[in-house]
């Protein structure tokens, strides 16, 4: 028997459990910065790679949004088929959207849909490993047998500034989300605060710990850095003349100005967080449904943070997961949150001439089946799903692909997940034929297979 506090599938309950531990531990970096140099260490890339300003925020939309309810609604298709909800004219004519979505549907110039997307896993975290990493999911689908996109451009890219990590999620790490073979240096640094929740924001992570004034500080820096030189006098390989470098990065993030108003979520002026929205989670009050979180501040805090320099930031905008009477969630909880949130970062990022360096990712691990189910949802669907794109190399106003009369196959000009981390990569200079060692020692190339999505361009 469930109890009050289940949610979803059974899939996603055993999710709920999950309790990713933070790499950044606020005592640890206040007293020595030791964990975030952990963090930092081998993230230099090997070999030459991009310099450019370019960066990604991805907002995953976990649980699988419905293709009929958002990007593809159908309202040709015969009535079992058909979206739900109607369609509205856009910006751009010829292109129809769900007319849940006003907001987006005023700035459709600015971003474009592919709705061709397949792949063949019904899988919630086998579908999130296809999509974050390229690759097929291990044994265990909530375990990275390869590393997360965000993971491969930690590895290779240089940061922007060295005050910032490379690679961000808010608010923690999802399946799919982690490093795998390429080590701790290369996890997501996890907000672990979230924007969402009522108060100040303030991270734990950048900020000195309370009673350690800046004079100890700067001396359990010295007596640190005495300590690796010590150890490298004593190391006759030399592996270890390195580490002095890193511990100075983690100093640098710990006492960095640039860090500290990177995440300053407050000083954004009351108008512009009143635009992205201050909607509570929606919490349907149905054990048998799935909440929609209050994302819209997360996705603020996105972009503030590759405004300041970080290269990929993830945002949890979960949960889409819409079996049961997902066609009132839908109404009353994600598209409203959506609409407003999304058509906000878009307008706010081309305002400050950020679009044009900026891509934006809004997609989850698959979509919905086409026809309804008996409980007024859909279902997992790998077989064709949408996903919008935004910025960077992206130009607005286009569809890419469609899904045949009913949405439930792809018609023409299919695409893959991998065929959009190609675009990803390409966008900020990844070397996607790049090799790793895997914890057995075998070369695993970056990417298998995809192409970037030219019709974006």
């Amino acid at each position: 028997m469930k109890s009050p506090n289940q949610l979803g599938c059974r899939e996603f309950r055993s999710q709920l459990s999950m309790n990713r531990r933070s790499f950044l531990k606020a005592g640890g970096l206040g007293v020595a910065g030791l964990t975030l140099a952990d963090l930092l260490k081998l993230e230099t890339p090997a070999g030459p790679s991009a310099k450019s300003a370019n960066n990604v925020i991805i907002l995953w939309m976990r649980g699988g949004p419905s293709q009929h309810e958002t990007w593809d609604p159908k309202m040709e298709a015969p009535a079992e088929y058909r979206g739900h909800f109607g369609a509205t004219k856009t910006k751009v004519p010829g292109i129809d959207i769900v007319d849940m979505m006003p907001q987006c549907a005023q700035v459709m110039d600015k971003w474009s849909i592919i709705r061709s997307l397949h792949h063949t896993n019904a899988g919630h975290s086998a579908g999130d490993q296809i999509l974050f990493t390229g690759h097929p999911p291990g044994p265990q689908p909530d375990v990275n047998v390869h590393p997360s996109c965000g993971s491969i451009v930690s590895e290779q890219l240089d940061h922007l500034t060295p005050e910032l990590p490379a690679y961000v999620m808010i608010p923690r790490q999802l399946p799919g989300s982690d490093s795998a073979y390429l080590g701790v240096a290369h996890k997501p640094f996890e907000t672990l605060v979230d924007p969402a929740n009522e108060g100040p924001f303030k991270l734990q992570n950048f900020s000195l710990v309370e009673g350690i004034s800046r004079p100890r500080f700067d001396s359990r820096k010295s007596l640190l850095q005495g300590f690796d030189q010590f150890r490298q006098d004593l190391d006759s390989s030399g592996q270890l003349e390195a580490i002095s470098e890193f511990h100075q990065r983690a100093y640098n993030i710990l006492s960095s100005d640039r860090a500290r108003k990177a995440f300053d979520l407050d000083s954004e002026p009351k108008k512009l967080r009143e635009r992205y929205g201050f909607q509570p989670k929606y919490n349907p009050n149905d054990p048998r449904r799935c909440s929609a979180s209050a994302f819209s501040q997360r996705i603020l805090l996105a972009r503030r943070l590759v405004e300041a320099g970080v290269r990929l930031v993830t945002v949890d905008c979960r949960w889409w997961d819409t079996h049961v009477e997902g066609v009132d969630s839908m109404k009353n909880g994600f598209l409203p949150r959506w609409d407003q949130s999304y058509s906000a970062l878009i307008e706010d990022l081309d305002q400050r001439g950020l679009l044009e360096t900026t891509m934006v990712v809004a997609w989850g691990e698959f979509g919905r089946t086409p026809r309804l189910n008996k409980t007024n949802g859909r279902d997992h669907y790998p077989n064709v799903f949408s996903a919008a794109l935004a910025g960077g190399p992206v130009k607005g106003g286009r569809v890419v692909g469609s899904s045949d009369s009913k949405g439930a196959y792809p018609l023409d000009n299919p695409k893959s997940p991998q065929d959009v981390l190609a675009t990803v990569y390409r966008h900020l200079g990844i070397d996607t034929h790049k090799h790793y060692l895997d914890r057995s020692g075998r070369p695993i190339i970056t990417l298998p297979f995809g192409k970037p999505i030219e019709e974006l361009s």
